[in-house]
């Protein structure tokens, strides 16, 4: 099979033939199992400025903003806090996303169990425009406060800080971060990361894209602020989507040390297993993927000798030949 072809591949696609390969999940996907023989193992991590613990891995929800397949959106929030998990991050920019959640989230009554992250923006340091987005947040939300407010692409940051930080001692949100999926924009989340008090970053980290390493990820640890993960797979586009690229490639014999049965689960485990980053949060929006990704969530993760393993692996692409 050539490389091109490979990128034709999808998630859904590779999932269903890993049974045929012998590569990737195992049988045990079904809600009994993977309750009855992971859940006692989840991992968390500790938020660094309160001490609070989340799951590892949680749920992007960029493409809740489809009116499309909305039953399977629904299950995914259910199904979340049943398996451990907690943290949904989502945006006011994400179309229908905050709303979707809001309404499953009622209807389910299960959002005191979640963890909330969603965004704002202050364009040309237009506050007041900023504060309407929150308070559209929380309508759409249908919530009186959320657990972290983060402002998208760090545009108008400083000038909505100070608001920020007074919502947060009124209890409408618990903590406060910056995010940016960009490489060209971490300078401008270094600045921003060494003169103000974040709780949180959200920065693009993967094994295909480790430049968050180099200087942010060192920074959060320096500087107690928890991370955030977005494109943990690479990002959306076939050419960019680690999973895509590594096609029907068999799993690595080594992939067994440390617990992972599929590709999604090494890319996470890759993820969290650094230091400084407190949650993964992939693009999730079926129950298939929600437990795949929450697989790595569970076991052991990489130390550092494998980490270095698994990067030396994807720089050879032995995988693409």
């Amino acid at each position: 099979m050539t490389h091109v072809l490979k990128l034709r591949l999808t998630r859904r696609q590779i999932l269903q033939s890993s049974m045929v390969m012998g590569v990737g999940l195992s049988a045990g996907l079904s809600p009994l199992v993977f309750g009855e023989d992971q859940a006692a193992a989840l991992l968390t991590k500790a938020i660094p400025s309160s001490g609070e613990k989340i799951p590892v891995v949680g749920v992007g929800a960029y493409r809740f903003k489809r009116r499309r397949q909305l039953a399977e959106r629904r299950e995914v929030l259910r199904r979340l806090p049943e398996i451990g998990g907690t943290v949904v991050d989502t945006a006011h920019a994400y179309g229908n996303s905050e709303a979707t959640i809001g309404e499953f989230t009622v209807a389910l009554g299960n959002r005191p169990q979640l963890f909330i992250a969603t965004k704002l923006t202050a364009p040309d340091g237009d506050v007041a425009q900023g504060e309407a987005m929150f308070t559209e947040s929380l309508r759409r939300l249908q919530t009186d406060h959320i657990e972290l407010l983060q402002v998208h692409n760090m545009t108008g940051a400083e000038a909505i800080l100070p608001k920020l930080l007074e919502w947060k001692q009124a209890g409408k949100i618990r903590y406060i971060g910056i995010t940016t999926s960009k490489v060209s924009e971490h300078p401008q989340m270094l600045e921003l990361m060494r003169k103000h008090p974040f709780d949180f970053i959200q920065v693009d980290y993967s094994l295909g894209n480790r430049d968050a390493a180099y200087a942010v990820l060192p920074l959060a640890l320096e500087r107690r602020i928890g991370v955030l993960v977005n494109l943990p797979f690479g990002g959306r586009k076939r050419e960019r989507n680690l999973i895509a690229q590594v096609g029907k490639y068999p799993l690595p014999d080594w992939a067994a040390e440390f617990d992972a049965s599929s590709w999604a689960q090494l890319f996470l485990k890759y993820i969290v297993s650094h230091p400084a980053v407190t949650c993964a949060i992939p693009g999730t929006t079926s129950v298939k993927h929600l437990e795949d990704n929450n697989r790595a969530a569970r076991g052991r993760l990489p130390d550092a000798a494998m980490r270095e393993r698994m990067e030396k692996f994807w720089d050879s692409k032995v995988w693409a030949a």
